[in-house]
């Protein structure tokens, strides 16, 4: 079929495989122009591996270090009339890759939150790899039905304590406007943080070490975006920052319990970018278009895959990480430094909506926002006819 891109607000409805495969050969690429990375993990478990940090998490586990990955994903088969998602054929390219190389990869399709699926990895990893040494977190989900009780909770994107007004960038209807977010009652932050928080990345450390699965000296680090001013009424004085704070429990939790193992936790804090989430968060469109402009311009934007090499190299396993007060490494300094952040508040001041594409890089954005689904991308010809029916 010929497949071309099906948006609709700030979903793609269909991906491209060749596009898609095209993308994950970018990154691998990236990683191998690196050189020799030095000691660094041997058996990786990338839970939420197939697109955004995660997807780069293990193409630089594989390509950078020469890893075992093992992966956990939830997405969608294609069919004769429908393609699949774009992390699945991020993850069939990936496999394929990982072959020619010589690379163990295996990846496990479901539900990461359910005893289940955890049950699955750790027979995985008891008869293939012995056990883990990296464990990266990685899921993003606007729902997540708790394993022990039964019940699906519903993160909610909303401020807290009093409801805040603010620009915002409709992408459906390229139209800057005013959004008031009301604020969100308890049980909705009690939600967010069920969905969002660290519980599930605890109880996945919980179930390997007692299955005996984890290597001592494991390291394990889950991701998370703090943000400064601009954002903070939607990242930190928010229900996103409570389920945020959360997570720095779960890894101060991670660290005292399985000290006697040397587990190393962190939590992860990684810049801005376009992804499947970010793209439904009222600001972000808006915040991420102006700080595209800006940092292009400073020489210091970086995509995932510059992102997560660099959090390898330089923090994982690098001499001197970058920690911040909450014990976080930090690889957002290029976005959060107050230079750059000024830049980005002088362009938010002035933005309208007739000034939006004179002050932005919304043609920046909107093509990563495309490449997600492997479109728009120049080595891709997409008039030709595609077989949708990829597996790996």
């Amino acid at each position: 079929m010929i497949i071309k891109p099906k948006v609709r607000g700030f979903i793609c409805t269909n991906a491209h495989p060749a596009g898609c495969a095209a993308s994950v050969a970018e990154q691998i690429d990236y990683v191998r122009q690196q050189g020799d990375l030095g000691e660094g993990p041997k058996n990786v478990l990338v839970i939420g591996c197939s697109t955004g940090y995660g997807l780069a998490s293990r193409i630089t586990s594989a390509f950078g270090y020469g890893a075992k990955t093992l992966g956990v994903c939830f997405e969608k088969e294609p069919s004769e009339r429908k393609t699949a998602t774009a992390g699945w054929y991020n993850t069939a390219a990936f496999h394929q890759q990982a072959a020619e190389a010589g690379l163990y990869a295996e990846t496990l399709n479901g539900d990461a939150f359910s005893d289940e699926m955890k049950q699955q990895v750790i027979e995985k990893i008891k008869q293939d790899l012995g056990t883990v040494d990296l464990v990266i977190y990685s899921l993003a989900s606007p729902r997540r039905t708790d394993p022990k009780t039964g019940v699906t909770y519903k993160s909610t994107l909303k401020p807290v304590g009093q409801s805040y007004t603010t620009k915002t960038y409709d992408t459906d209807k390229d139209l800057v406007h005013d959004v008031t977010l009301e604020p969100a009652n308890d049980d909705e932050i009690l939600n967010t943080i069920k969905v969002m928080g660290g519980e599930d990345w605890e109880l996945w450390m919980d179930a390997l070490v007692e299955a005996g699965v984890v290597a001592e000296g494991c390291k394990t680090t889950a991701y998370t975006y703090i943000g400064k001013a601009l954002t903070w009424p939607i990242y930190g004085q928010a229900t996103i920052g409570k389920a945020k704070e959360d997570l720095d429990r779960a890894a101060a939790s991670i660290n005292g319990k399985y000290s006697s193992l040397l587990v190393d936790a962190h939590v992860s804090s990684l810049k801005a970018l376009v992804t499947q989430a970010s793209s439904a968060i009222p600001v972000m469109p808006l915040y991420i278009s102006l700080i595209y402009k800006v940092m292009k311009e400073e020489g210091t934007h970086e995509g995932c895959i510059e992102q997560i090499f660099g959090l390898f190299n330089g923090c994982l396993y690098g001499d001197a990480p970058t920690l911040d007060e909450k014990n976080r490494y930090r690889m957002d300094g290029k976005e959060t430094n107050d230079a750059t952040q000024a830049k980005i508040q002088a362009l938010w001041d002035q933005v309208t909506q007739d000034t939006f594409h004179e002050l932005s890089d919304y043609a920046g954005y909107n093509h990563e926002f495309l490449k997600l689904f492997g479109f728009d991308i120049d080595s891709v010809d997409y008039e030709q006819d595609v077989d949708p029916l990829v597996g790996w």
